[in-house]
């Protein structure tokens, strides 16, 4: 079995079966583990967006949407090299990665037969049968079985600490400039953290609002957990957010880790988010989080 990931997550789902030795090409985003983007073949490259700030960012994706020029490079020559038999990839976001459409025409003019599986989770349940599906595509069902039961058992564990705590309103911020409201799978990571999303769309994509759809929507808690950036970047640009949402408690949070990328690690999302908004007493800080406000 040989495998190309075409997603950061799917590249978590990968490792996290133990199929590490069967995982032969990956994106430039897969950085976790570190060792994936060192070891294996890259091939999927994008748009350099170092140094540049949110708004930079975003105004340069929508120049490309815009001039319908691809966000990301298939390294067509690569791909066939690697001659995968399974390719993991996505139709949920053009903006995350490669669209499946791209990847199934580059395989047929190739003459690539690699078994193309989309994965294209819009809530956590979603995301944990897609460990299944990888694992049933991959030989893995075992173990997929395996890493699902215990991400399970440590959702409930987190389900039973909370039960019967007021649950406060909280507000995840995707993006800040523009603003995003969380959507897709994020509301529901809240609502296993014992919180109440406010300001989100559950299950759905996520769409530029203004402030004061937050504001209005009076959260307790505002998290700021960033697409695509790691807990300092989070911290950064957390200050726009406080400056904007003044008077509530604003906590960033390492989104790429644990919130943005529907991957195993979510379970840790939600343990930090329930760390956050449920603190023990004398219990240790939030692994992925840091109080900004």
């Amino acid at each position: 079995m040989r495998i190309v990931s075409l997603l950061p997550s799917a590249t978590e789902i990968v490792y996290a079966l133990g199929l590490a030795e069967s995982l032969v090409g990956v994106t430039f985003e897969c950085d976790e583990p570190p060792s994936a983007r060192t070891d294996k073949v890259v091939v999927v490259g994008g748009l350099d967006t170092a140094g540049l700030s949110p708004g930079e960012i975003d105004a340069a994706v929508r120049r490309r949407v815009a001039a319908g020029e691809d966000l990301y490079t298939l390294h067509a020559g690569a791909l066939a090299d690697l001659a995968p038999d399974v390719v993991l990839t996505q139709d949920l976001c053009r903006v995350c990665a490669l669209p499946a459409g791209h990847v199934g025409d580059a395989l047929a003019h190739l003459g690539c037969r690699a078994e193309v599986v989309t994965l294209d989770p819009h809530t956590l349940e979603e995301v944990l049968a897609t460990i299944t599906v990888v694992g049933d595509r991959t030989g893995a069902a075992g173990r997929a079985e395996e890493v699902v039961t215990g991400l399970r058992a440590r959702l409930a564990a987190v389900a039973a600490r909370v039960a019967g705590r007021p649950r406060p309103r909280v507000a995840v911020v995707e993006w800040v400039d523009p603003p995003f409201p969380a959507g897709h799978w994020v509301p529901d990571l809240v609502t296993a953290a014992g919180g109440e999303p406010v300001a989100c769309r559950p299950g759905q994509r996520s769409v530029p609002v203004d402030w004061r759809t937050f504001a209005a929507a009076d959260p307790d808690v505002v998290v700021v957990a960033p697409c695509g950036f790691g807990l300092a970047g989070a911290v950064e640009q957390a200050a726009a957010v406080a400056a904007a949402l003044p008077g509530r408690p604003v906590w960033a949070v390492d989104g790429d880790a644990v919130v943005v990328r529907p991957g195993p690690r979510l379970v840790d999302g939600v343990e930090t988010l329930a760390a956050l908004l449920h603190p023990e007493p004398g219990g240790a800080p939030p692994r992925w989080a840091a109080r900004v406000v």
